[in-house]
């Protein structure tokens, strides 16, 4: 299965029942997001890791909840956001996405890019009185240190998680991947011992990618000394739910006399949406009739 056709999330837990593990190849989902929003490689790999950050931690959440990571640093790439739901249905967007500072070490700067601030989590469900928030300083900028350092320190969850983009030199997305390794109760110390060993010796994600392998290959590798249980398969795809309707509503809710003076300008108004850069228009008529009655 080609890396560049194939988005594929799937997820196991180690033969013992100590480890939960996720696995991703997300290609053409980080591709879409590029594209749409027009980014230079660094800011390319900077959203296209939140993007797969947010849906490996949200594919262990339960039916119905939503995750934001928002990355406020205080570097020239400015503020990332990514928000995903159970099912990997995300969608993202960096706020100067042109930004493209000098690689360091022969990579992409992402950790230049970010800056230092702050990481902000929100899970939302329906169901919860208020939104669960978490907020810890960013640690490198680098986007899968900072969400692992956050899953640790408030949710107390050792994990270790990668996530890789490979932005070729004309800025197509070569590869992108990462996984999650997350401890349950009771793991055995061995188990981490042989996990960290593995780990410190797998090749970056991306790597495996392009040489060919898939979401299970990538599993296989994380498991190769500890074996695994029955695996659940899905598939993450970049998605907005955005609308023109929306995008009225919006408007209608600036007021009756700031919607009136927009009206009486008889110009077509576009908006855009800042996560998925779609363009609506509103014709002068269609504006006017989103006055508020007095």
């Amino acid at each position: 299965m080609s890396a560049r056709s194939a988005c594929e999330l799937v997820r196991t837990v180690s033969a013992d029942g100590g480890l939960s593990v996720r696995a991703l190849v997300a290609t053409p989902l980080v591709a879409e997001a590029a594209a749409r929003h027009s980014t230079a490689p660094t800011a390319s790999a900077a959203l296209g890791r939140a993007l797969m950050g947010a849906v490996l931690v949200a594919s262990g959440a339960q039916d119905g909840e939503t995750l934001q990571l928002q990355f406020r640093g205080d570097g020239p790439l400015g503020q990332v956001t990514a928000i995903s739901d159970h099912l990997g249905r995300v969608r993202g967007y960096v706020r100067d996405p042109s930004v493209h500072p000098p690689p360091k070490n022969g990579k992409l700067d992402v950790g230049a890019a970010v800056g230092r601030g702050i990481l902000a989590v929100v899970r939302y469900h329906p169901a919860w009185r208020e939104p669960y928030t978490g907020i810890v300083p960013l640690q490198s900028g680098e986007i899968a240190e900072d969400i692992a350092h956050y899953l640790v320190t408030s949710e107390q969850t050792p994990s270790a998680l990668a996530a890789g983009v490979y932005v070729e030199s004309d800025g197509s997305i070569a590869a992108a991947g990462g996984y999650l390794v997350q401890t349950l109760p009771g793991v055995d110390e061995s188990v981490l011992e042989r996990l960290e060993v593995t780990i410190r010796n797998l090749p970056a994600p991306t790597a495996l990618i392009k040489s060919g392998l898939d979401a299970d290959g990538l599993l296989d590798a994380l498991l190769a000394e500890l074996g695994g249980r029955a695996r659940e398969r899905s598939t993450p795809a970049f998605h907005c739910a955005c609308s023109a309707e929306k995008i009225r509503r919006a408007v209608s809710l600036l007021g009756r006399d700031e919607t009136r003076a927009i009206a009486s300008q008889r110009e077509t108004v576009e908006v855009r949406c800042e996560f998925c850069a779609t363009r609506y228009e509103l014709a002068p008529d269609e504006v006017g009739s989103l006055v508020p009655d007095a």
